[in-house]
């Protein structure tokens, strides 16, 4: 049978289309799925949803991964993921749920269980063994549950610390802290003196209260640190509650378990300590270092190399090279010589790609969006990823990463 001319050109058209489809399809490799939390809605009533993205391997750029899911409650304020990639968790502040999430290979989640907090859960994180989740909570109080884990599942709560200022004066025990973040050193090792460490970031809004009354001359900000003994029992590091500047909005631990850097909202800096012995930290020597204004999350490469923080009212993101001598923060890095590297409007979540460690994504609040960057893995600059910023779901909140699973993953073993 003979074709037309215009049926071998239909014929051509069709077959160039399949292959140039086909070559797109294999230039696009996936290197991280990058969950972000978010309302559906405008209304503080409306169902959380978690949205899911695939994050290119070689441009960073994000494109609609998997169908969102519900996040299992309202207003959803932080997420969790387990360190073997097969769980995650989120926490709804709307209606006071940790709902817990089964992983697959290609992204996809399954809701499986939740529980019910006594109080309104602020954040939450997960140990390296993925025998414990943690999650702090309190809007008039603040609190430290600690939940076992097993495959996953979230079972009892297995220790519980109120936080509070008792242990430093008892004239401040009645003050009301408020908790905002909370870290887990990565590493199990007992062999190791700093090994199995929990650190709160909380204020005190006895002592700071833009625009209302205070009753307490206690130091506004603090760091509550434990360590974790047999049945996940929390103890009190000796000296804790640490000062922490104002208002200390973010915490992060490098992946060698020396170092704990905090943000600090009020005072626009970056305050770093060293973990010490059992647990206490020190103040890093030559801290408080610059920020930008209204710093409220920070991330830290896998190498342990490198400090990424969001600046919520400058929209923006400060870079930062580690000593890894001494702990220390240098200036500011940006491989235009400044400072800024601008961001959708109003960070509040940050995140560098948990497979290579080669992006910087930003979770922008107002913008409903995030913010994408490309690391230069030499120096620790940035550079915006193509076609950044990604639309997302309204008023992001949240943001966590997990590999792909087709490639080694970048890591540094304490």
């Amino acid at each position: 049978m003979k074709f037309s001319k215009l049926s071998q050109l239909f014929l051509v058209s069709m077959i160039g289309l399949a292959v140039a489809t086909l070559l797109s399809a294999c230039q696009i490799v996936t290197i991280d799925y990058i969950f972000v939390a978010n309302s559906s809605g405008s209304g503080t009533s409306s169902a959380g949803q978690i949205q899911t993205y695939d994050a290119d391997s070689e441009t960073g750029a994000l494109r609609i991964g998997q169908p969102d899911v519900p996040s299992g409650g309202t207003n959803p304020v932080s997420m969790a993921v387990s360190s073997d990639y097969a769980n995650l968790y989120v926490a709804n502040a709307g209606n006071n749920s940790v709902v817990h999430f089964a992983l697959d290979g290609n992204g996809v989640l399954t809701q499986k269980d939740t529980v019910t907090v006594s109080t309104t859960p602020v954040s939450i994180a997960v140990n390296a063994t993925g025998t414990y989740l943690y999650v702090v909570s309190g809007t008039t109080s603040a609190t430290l549950t600690e939940y076992s884990l097993s495959s996953g599942t979230i079972g009892s709560i297995a220790a519980t610390a109120p936080l509070n200022l008792s242990s430093v004066n008892s004239l401040f025990a009645g003050d009301t802290i408020i908790p905002t973040a909370v870290t887990v050193l990565v590493n199990n090792n007992s062999s190791l003196t700093t090994t199995n460490g929990v650190y709160v970031t909380a204020y005190d809004q006895s002592a700071y209260n833009p625009g209302g009354t205070t009753t307490s001359t206690a130091n506004p900000g603090w760091v509550f640190g434990f360590t974790v003994g047999s049945g996940g029992a929390l103890t009190a590091a000796a000296g804790s509650p640490y000062n922490a500047g104002v208002k200390p909005t973010a915490i992060a631990n490098d992946p060698t378990n020396r170092f704990v850097y905090v943000t600090d909202f009020a005072s626009n800096q970056l305050i770093g300590y060293q973990i010490r012995s059992a647990g206490v930290l020190n103040f890093l020597i030559n801290g408080p270092f610059r920020t930008g204004n209204e710093p409220s999350a920070i991330s830290i490469d896998p190498r342990g190399k490198y400090i990424y923080v969001a600046n919520a009212l400058d929209s923006s993101v400060s870079a930062y090279v580690i000593d890894l001598s001494t702990g220390t923060p240098s200036g500011s890095v940006n491989v235009t010589g400044s400072a800024i590297n601008s961001t959708d409007t109003q960070p509040v979540a940050i995140l560098v790609d948990a497979a290579l460690g080669r992006f910087v994504y930003t979770a922008n609040h107002l913008g409903d969006s995030i913010s994408g960057f490309r690391i230069d893995t030499d120096t620790g600059t940035m550079s915006a990823t193509q076609a950044t910023p990604y639309p997302s779901g309204a008023n992001p909140t949240a943001i966590v990463s997990v590999p792909h699973g087709n490639h080694a993953i970048q890591t540094t073993t304490p």
